[in-house]
């Protein structure tokens, strides 16, 4: 099993690998987008196991948007952490409170890694749901363009 922390910004991610044991495996900032999200597939596949079998676990500070779906559809198990919550992870677990990103991912993948139980993992949308979002976003489109 893997565990991802996955610090976001705008435009970049910095994320932290650990293992079972908590030992970290990889550090990386990737940009937002198609070629981050690919270099992070890359980073994963880099530290499963000989058949690519195995679970991963990520954590992240967001329940949206397009690095999230991407997460969902490549099967990944995904918990939305809320900030504060990461926070008081750190506060909880560090003497310095200093906040980093790359800190923070390894927060984030800690936190999936011992505490995940605690949390609800984010659902893909069903298709009915997805079709609600694009009419919806359609018909907005209208009345805007009117």
């Amino acid at each position: 099993m893997l565990f991802v922390g996955d610090d976001w910004a705008e435009e970049h991610h910095d994320v932290a690998l650990i293992n079972e044991e908590g030992r970290l495996l990889a550090r990386r900032r990737l940009s937002e987008g198609v070629k981050g999200i690919e270099a992070l597939h890359g980073l994963i596949a880099d530290h499963l196991d000989q058949e690519g079998s195995g679970q991963v676990m990520v954590g992240i500070e967001t329940d949206r948007g397009p690095w999230v779906a991407a997460l969902l559809a490549a099967n990944y198990t995904v918990f939305a952490v809320n900030p504060l919550q990461a926070a008081r992870y750190r506060e909880r677990h560090g003497t310095s409170g200093a906040k980093s990103d790359k800190g923070d991912a390894l927060v984030l993948a800690q936190l999936v890694r011992t505490d995940r139980a605690h949390h609800r993992p984010i659902t893909s949308d069903s298709d009915a749901a997805g079709e609600v979002k694009v009419l919806a976003r359609s018909h907005q489109s209208l009345i805007w363009a009117a």
